[in-house]
């Protein structure tokens, strides 16, 4: 891999990454007396797939949260295209263009995979409410574009066949992937996602990673993810932080955080002196 210092560089496989989109300047976190993360920082580069993996309680869903906006770290800035992002809520980051999946499913169980996915485009909705009573005008060209917008996704995704079918009665895995069709609705430039894979089987694991492959490669999505499967995040990402209780211990591409011997402690649970 190239110096990733300048403006951006190109993967072994050819692609090209460009200049840094989001970048974490010395991000302390903490509740109560307790550091969740300690001084962090790292960047995320337009087009590139960056995983952030570490044992558990390592810190990254809180970092995951605070780049989405759900915690404001005491210490440390966010910086978002070039400009420091001031503190804001979760809608407001939506509002930027940045999406995210969630460790824990959340989802509508008594709706339809085909209603749920269009809670994903919620951002493009701008018809007032006497236009959506009537359903004339801005408010249909809107939903007939917006449905348009959707049932692309889904057959991007390949959920075609459950689409009229109520989320509560998915299993486990095809419930993670409407999720990951409910964040690509909204046209995100960067996806967040937190575990995508986890409680997933063989099968299940290949086809999200050849779906987030996808998603990088057709739509140029930059793609932050969490995930504990070490064998996913090596294939999967072109560059990887490591946390260990709050700090970062390994920042490189996949082939540099493997032969990391800070790394390697940290998940064998060796100390040495």
């Amino acid at each position: 891999m190239k110096d990733v210092n300048t403006e951006g560089y190109t993967t072994e496989d050819g692609r090209k990454i460009g200049g840094v989109v989001m970048e974490m300047k010395n991000i302390t976190l903490r509740f109560g007396g307790v550091a969740a993360i300690t001084d962090i920082s790292f960047d995320i580069r337009e087009g590139e797939i960056r995983a952030i993996i570490g044992p558990n309680g390592a810190g990254k869903s809180s970092m995951l949260n605070v780049i989405s906006g759900f915690y404001v770290p005491q210490e440390g800035e966010v910086w978002y295209k070039g400009s420091r992002r001031p503190p804001m809520k979760p809608f407001e980051v939506a509002r930027q263009g940045i999406a995210r999946t969630f460790q824990n499913i959340a989802l509508f169980e008594g709706m339809t995979v085909l209603d749920n996915v269009m809670t994903g485009r919620i951002r493009q909705m701008n018809a007032g409410l006497l236009s959506q009573a009537i359903w004339k005008g801005k408010a249909e060209k809107e939903e007939t574009e917006n449905r348009a917008a959707v049932e692309r996704v889904i057959d991007f995704l390949e959920i075609q066949h459950i689409r009229k079918t109520p989320v509560g009665r998915l299993p486990y895995g095809l419930k993670k992937r409407v999720e990951l069709a409910r964040a690509l609705a909204a046209e995100p430039s960067i996806l967040l996602l937190d575990e995508p894979m986890a409680g997933m089987n063989v099968e299940e694991k290949e086809d999200m990673s050849r779906f987030i492959l996808d998603v990088n490669d057709e739509f140029g999505t930059t793609i932050a993810l969490i995930e504990h499967d070490m064998g996913v995040v090596m294939d999967l990402s072109d560059r990887v932080v490591v946390m260990d209780y709050g700090k970062k211990i390994g920042d490189g591409s996949p082939d540099e955080v493997r032969n990391n011997q800070a790394v390697i402690d940290a998940y064998l649970g060796v100390a040495h002196d």
